[in-house]
């Protein structure tokens, strides 16, 4: 059976037609913050196995960027939120 990916505005769509980003988790450094802070949030990422959150956009549908919940290892989804509305307001 197909993955399948719930849009919150397009309905429920086959994983095919996103495409993923990567860790929704990672927060921005401030502008000033110091080399060592750029580089952690650039290039260091944690690999973990399990529950995680990720920015993944849908492409052939709605364009919209999305916060799915998922694991990684069943590849079970467990939530699908629009990414603007973390970030209090449209995209």
């Amino acid at each position: 059976m197909a993955s399948l990916i719930s849009c919150p505005h397009c309905g429920v769509r086959p994983k095919e037609e996103f495409s993923i980003r990567g860790d929704a988790t990672p927060v921005r450094p401030a502008p000033m913050a110091s080399d060592e802070a750029w580089n952690d949030y650039v290039h260091v990422r944690a690999n973990p196995r399990g529950r995680i959150r990720e920015h993944w956009q849908h492409v052939a549908g709605c364009r919209r960027w999305l916060v799915v919940e998922r694991d990684n290892f069943t590849h079970d989804v467990f939530s699908v939120t629009d990414a603007a509305a973390g970030r209090g307001g449209a995209q």
